[in-house]
């Protein structure tokens, strides 16, 4: 079960946290993986450890914001693989913040990659998946686009959109692409330990309790967890599922 060889799947933000466990986890279980991220060392680090473990990846670099980049990245998937089975949408910024204290150049930093970017990604799969006839969608979301999460004012706005692209698409290539997304609840990241160490000095400790406690069962997601997922809604296992928002979230929807 859960196989996806000889599958095709582009993973933006391939590089770190989600999107580094999502890439490593779909090319053991067969795909050939394009490793998408801006920061090309930490593309080649993870394309690195899974050329190591016997699969196939290919890194390439990529702004999700900017037309021209994701045109250029996706024709070279197409170059090197001629095909596209899978897209996950998972390079993503976040931002601390309420109403009154996000300011206009947060807004459109936050709107420029997490909404824009998924939409472009999106647009250019779209269009190669329905020259063949099928194709899956994953894009990562938030719980913050479920329930209402204090101070993240510009962050759940683009979670929000994330979730309404992601119905968008299921309904409008129905029987032809397969279109989901994750709603993903704190998971402990690289981001997370950078964000409370800048944030939070001398209070690491007590910040990541507070993070954890977040959560009723008690303590962050990890990544692989979140691949895990992942890798059940991109299978064919999952072939019945499409428009779905799925909370992976330690209990936080039933508190």
């Amino acid at each position: 079960m859960f196989q996806l060889e000889k599958r095709v799947a582009a993973v933006t933000g391939a590089g770190s946290g989600i999107g580094r466990a999502i890439a490593k986890l779909f090319a053991r279980q067969g795909a050939r993986v394009a490793c998408l991220d801006l920061d090309e060392s930490a593309a080649k680090s993870v394309a690195a450890e899974i050329e190591a473990a016997g699969g196939e990846a290919i890194v390439v670099t990529l702004d999700v914001a900017e037309a021209t980049s994701v045109e250029s990245a996706f024709s070279q998937i197409a170059t090197r693989f001629h095909a596209l089975d899978i897209l996950v949408n998972s390079a993503g910024i976040a931002h601390v913040g309420n109403l009154l204290n996000t300011s206009e150049s947060d807004f459109d930093r936050l709107y420029r990659v997490n909404v824009k970017g998924t939409f472009l990604c999106s647009r250019v799969a779209v269009e190669r998946m329905l020259e063949d006839g099928r194709g899956v969608i994953l894009n990562l979301a938030s719980i913050a686009s479920l329930v209402g999460i204090e101070d993240r004012f510009a962050y759940s706005m683009t979670k929000g959109a994330v979730l309404t692209m992601t119905r968008s698409i299921a309904l409008d290539y129905m029987g032809k692409i397969r279109c989901n997304c994750l709603c993903p609840a704190r998971v402990h990241t690289p981001f997370v330990d950078q964000f409370v160490a800048k944030n939070y000095p001398g209070k690491e400790a007590e910040m990541m309790a507070k993070l954890s406690a977040y959560q009723p069962i008690g303590r962050m997601g990890t990544p692989e967890e979140v691949a895990a997922f992942a890798l059940y809604l991109c299978s064919e296992e999952a072939s019945f599922v499409t428009g779905g928002a799925f909370p992976i979230d330690g209990g936080v929807l039933v508190k």
